[in-house]
């Protein structure tokens, strides 16, 4: 498949080099090429520029976000709360018309310092958001609720986890539903449409209080039934 992940932090290099090592045609997505290429300074936690990642991954392509976009059979996004709809909007809505939009942006505000609070919440949902921002799109929420080295490799914890989906289209759903599968995930649990991603997105103030008091990120949620 032909799939553009936007965004070039640590998520979407992780979720990139995941779907290239599936075997898909991944090209990343971001807003100035050439910029990007030139980054030599690590980012905000530590983690090599992109330049670095990319020298150790030639097969995945980048491309402006709309160009990406255009291209692609599917769309990630794995671009940080405040910049997801200004992302999408760069990738343009023709771009993004009847294809499955996975979104992985959770809405944290870091404004007033560590841990962030949501920056929508309670009525509204960021995959909300998005879908009313991009109505053509077939967005799906998903794998907000656990780090990125877990999202694309839930048998590394060594127990069975739990991972959802939230959207209005079932067969889009079941797209995202059989690439979860692929990373190596047992329990994808539809909660229903989008307007379920408020419920997924809330979780992230109990998962940054849980990553303080465990000292790691390695944990995901489990249901039990």
């Amino acid at each position: 498949m032909k799939i553009a992940v936007l965004g070039t932090g640590m998520v979407g290099q992780t979720i990139a080099a995941r779907l290239a090592g599936l075997g898909h045609e991944v090209t990343v997505g971001t807003r100035d090429p050439q910029g990007t290429l030139a980054r030599t300074e690590p980012d905000g936690m530590g983690n090599p520029a992109y330049p670095v990642w990319a020298a150790a991954h030639p097969e995945v392509r980048l491309a402006t976000f709309a160009d990406a976009a255009a291209g692609a059979e599917l769309v990630v996004n794995a671009t940080s709360g405040h910049g997801a709809l200004p992302a999408l909007e760069a990738a343009g809505a023709d771009n993004l018309a009847g294809k499955v939009l996975l979104d992985i942006s959770n809405p944290l505000d870091f404004s007033g310092g560590f841990p962030p609070t949501l920056f929508v919440k309670d009525t509204d949902s960021l995959g909300e958001q998005v879908q009313r921002a991009f109505p053509d799109a077939l967005v799906v929420k998903t794998l907000n609720t656990l780090n990125a080295d877990l999202m694309v490799d839930p048998a590394s914890l060594g127990e069975p986890s739990s991972v959802f989906v939230s959207g209005n289209d079932e067969t889009a759903k079941a797209t995202v539903t059989e690439l979860l599968t692929s990373f190596g995930h047992t329990d994808v649990i539809d909660l229903g449409d989008i307007s379920t991603a408020r419920g997924t997105e809330m979780l992230l103030p109990v998962w940054l209080r849980l990553m303080g008091a465990l000292g790691t990120a390695a944990f995901n949620f489990r249901i039990v039934r």
